[in-house]
């Protein structure tokens, strides 16, 4: 493959400023993993070391991780949304639950205008999802 490649879609995920750094890996893991299993064409092939080690397919396309406040997140959210984008939360109580009907408790639990939201990731068209992430920057 010669010069970049420029792909129609977008994968970003969007982190609450104020996270400590452990916080930041868990969530940006486990918001990836929602867009993996929503949108499985998004995984590439398997990979293989020199040796023949098998390694399991990762995503075709980069990953942006951005960062804003939280009020810019709720935002941002929203927009996505009423997009109707595919999107996955990560909210201030999963920091506190163990397990996967344990955190899908915690969000049904709570409207969405009140999600305490730490982060987000979305897939969408390129144009779409840059206007969603409007405003929000590189994560360091």
């Amino acid at each position: 493959m010669s010069g970049p490649v420029r792909f129609d879609t977008k994968i970003a995920v969007l982190l609450r400023e104020d996270l400590a750094g452990w916080q930041r890996v868990n969530v940006v893991a486990f918001l990836a993993s929602g867009i993996a299993g929503a949108v499985p064409e998004l995984l590439g092939e398997p990979y293989a070391d020199a040796d023949g080690t098998g390694y399991l397919p990762m995503f075709g396309q980069p990953v942006v991780v951005l960062e804003a406040g939280a009020e810019a997140l709720r935002t941002a959210h929203g927009r996505a949304v009423d997009r109707a984008l595919p999107v996955s939360v990560f909210t201030e109580e999963l920091f506190a639950t163990g397990h996967d009907a344990a955190n899908r408790a915690a969000v049904a639990a709570v409207p969405r205008a009140e999600l305490a939201l730490v982060g987000f990731a979305v897939h969408g068209p390129r144009n779409a999802v840059d206007k969603v992430v409007k405003g929000a920057h590189l994560h360091p």
